[in-house]
């Protein structure tokens, strides 16, 4: 069966209850009345918010209650230009302003670093620590446009930084600390920071990791930092010695009491974020983000298309380095509590984080596919095990979530749940296709595309597929479009990356189908599908049937040139003491023929030791392509675990 084929029943429904208290039904009687017609369901609102998007975008910025001079006229400049259109050209609005909306005694963080560290830290003492900061950074010369580096984990100062750096009008770039020095210097050498945010040792998988031999080198090597700010995570009082022009969090704050935060408003298509291409094939490229564009996508997505209210206490598993972290902090917009994890989340077992949701109560539990999978093989079943009273909302994301997975959450973890799948990514900060909480969840499907946001799909000729593979386009300018990436004047790289192949539309990149209810099946990246035979094939759809084999770990597949041809080779890790062999072989394939089609059966499996990844998790179909066709690998520093790419090297069952 395959992932797109018609089922009977969804997997789960919101009820009217819960329909009727959501932020989108709200919404929708604003649309309505601003639309002077009834719209009763979330694709006739989609219609709308895509066929009039200036006027849906402004109902979301008096919606959502965006702090700032505006919005103003007009709603977007330049209209119908992509790249080119400019959201809300006269307004002016700061994004630590619209964060930073509360001040008391209740919780803004809420923080564990493993089992190692826990700490809450309440509104009022947030705002603290971001004035503490923010005057800090202006006496060392900080001001709008300047950019400040976080080589931080997941922990309150990197939000404290972010919100400090921004409250100036200046630009924040982070990355977390299990980067190679090379993969610091790759991205903030090429920004020009004057001050960076650093930490000295982190914890994971129950081990801690030194970052001060890594500062010593990286320091050097960006000759604009003039403070190298180290704050104390492991030590109480690091020995900074080594470390050039390094001092103590502590130290730097000190002159400086708290006191009522001052924000400096920015226009809004200024910069605020600088994120980072995986650099798996090459430096990474700097994608600049907009204050005004990054704050409304991220209100719309977190109020209407997850239901985030005033109180919630939200949780995504990421690092500093992934755009989820982004996502994720800016749900204090929403008056809504930070849960922040760092560390591993097998560790001391893979109950950890379903623990921090029932100590917490955690109303969204954000995490990645690949995590979701890990459980399911460890045969963790919280559903017996945890309560999970609070949590309304599952979200998942990093790669497609596959059918299976979706059964696993409703069996073994809670069966009244809105479960989204969502997909979007670094490249505008949000998502394209995701969650609609007053809809139902259908099995192997991401529920809808995204307000506002014009996805369609596109033959190779440019035209709609409606109800077939094909390339995730948007066909119409969105508020969180990059603002540009770094070192390029004339945008001749930015409009390389994403309008070279249809001229005015957006490509994404991702190999996809919308079906006949709008729901949206993303097979993998259109540059990793397999072709086999002239037969275009989407590397999810394998994984799909693979990872039910009880003997497969996780696996990643790639198309070998061959023979005037490609032919499809799986790489797979087996369980512990599981070896490859003829019935294994046999099971993968039969698994594969039976549920999809001759096609998608791999000619070669290979067992391997590891599956390389990136420092967001997701595996590098490209990278193992490249080593197995004997290509050199631009930029190692960006895998979490480079070494792997040597089992893929030179094997000998790919000589024949």
């Amino acid at each position: 069966m395959s992932q797109a084929q018609p089922q009977s029943q969804p997997l789960w429904r919101p009820s009217p209850d819960r329909i009727a208290a959501s932020n989108l039904a709200r919404f929708m009687r604003e649309a309505s009345r601003l639309a002077g017609r009834t719209i009763a369901d979330y694709q006739s609102l989609w219609r709308w918010s895509v066929d009039e998007h200036a006027a849906f975008w402004r109902l979301v910025w008096s919606f959502a209650g965006i702090v700032g001079d505006g919005p103003g006229e007009p709603a977007i400049a330049d209209d119908g230009r992509m790249p080119g259109a400019k959201f809300f050209p006269s307004s002016r609005l700061n994004f630590a302003e619209n964060l930073l909306r509360r001040n008391d005694a209740t919780p803004a963080i809420e923080f564990w670093g493993e089992d190692k560290v826990r700490r809450t830290m309440s509104w009022a003492e947030l705002n603290q620590a971001v004035s503490r900061l923010q005057q800090a950074l202006k006496a060392a010369g900080v001001g709008p446009g300047d950019r400040v580096a976080g080589f931080l984990p997941n922990m309150p100062e990197a939000v404290v930084g972010m919100l400090a750096a921004s409250s100036l009008g200046a630009v924040w770039s982070s990355c977390s600390p299990d980067f190679g020095v090379q993969g610091v210097i790759d991205r903030f050498g090429q920004i020009e920071a004057k001050v960076l945010l650093a930490v000295d040792a982190y914890h994971y998988a129950g081990k801690t990791h030194d970052c001060l031999g890594k500062l010593a080198e990286i320091a050097p090597r960006l000759p604009t930092v003039a403070h190298v700010v180290v704050v104390p995570y492991v030590a109480a009082k690091p020995d900074l010695a080594k470390v050039p022009r390094a001092v103590g969090y502590g130290d730097f704050v000190a002159a400086f009491p708290a006191r009522a935060v001052e924000f400096t408003r920015m226009p809004f298509n200024a910069p605020l974020y600088i994120l980072y291409s995986s650099g798996t094939t090459g430096v990474p490229k700097c994608i600049v983000h907009g204050v005004g564009g990054t704050l409304l996508q991220h209100r719309k997505e977190h109020v209407l298309q997850c239901d985030i209210k005033p109180g919630d206490r939200v949780f995504y598993f990421t690092t500093c380095s992934w755009m989820m972290w982004n996502w994720l902090v800016s749900a204090l917009a929403s008056d809504a509590t930070l849960l922040l994890y760092d560390g591993s989340p097998f560790h001391p077992d893979g109950n950890r984080l379903y623990d921090i949701a029932d100590e917490s109560g955690m109303t969204l539990f954000g995490t990645s596919a690949k995590y979701i999978d890990a459980c399911a093989k460890a045969g963790i079943a919280p559903i017996r095990t945890h309560k999970l009273a609070t949590v309304r909302t599952i979200t998942s994301t990093g790669s497609p979530l596959v059918a299976e997975s979706f059964d696993w959450i409703y069996s073994h973890v809670k069966a009244d749940v809105h479960l989204a799948s969502i997909s979007g990514g670094t490249d505008i900060i949000s998502c394209f296709v995701l969650g609609d909480p007053t809809g139902a969840v259908w099995r192997g499907e991401i529920q809808a595309r995204g307000l506002g946001m014009a996805v369609a799909v596109f033959d190779e000729t440019g035209k709609p597929a409606t109800g077939t593979k094909g390339e995730l386009v948007c066909t119409k300018p969105f508020p969180s479009m990059p603002v540009g990436f770094w070192n390029d004047p004339d945008g001749r790289k930015y409009r390389a990356a994403y309008f070279e192949r249809f001229p005015g539309v957006w490509t994404h990149g991702d190999w996809t189908e919308i079906n006949e209810r709008g729901g949206v099946i993303i097979y993998g990246r259109s540059d990793a599908v397999l072709n086999p035979g002239g037969v275009r094939i989407g590397t999810a759809e394998i994984y799909r049937q693979v990872e039910q084999v009880p003997e497969v770990l996780e696996s990643i597949v790639i198309g070998q040139d061959w023979d005037n041809d490609v032919r499809v080779v799986l790489f797979v890790r087996l369980r512990d003491g599981v070896a490859l062999d003829a019935a294994i072989e046999k099971k993968i394939k039969d698994q594969i023929r039976r549920n999809t089609t001759p096609r998608h059966v791999p000619a070669k499996i290979v067992q391997v030791g590891d599956i390389p990844r990136t420092k967001s998790g997701k595996i590098v179909e490209l990278a193992v392509r490249d080593v197995v066709h004997g290509r050199a690998i631009k930029n190692r520093e960006a895998l979490a675990n480079p070494e792997a790419l040597e089992l893929y090297r030179n094997r000998p069952e790919l000589t024949a």
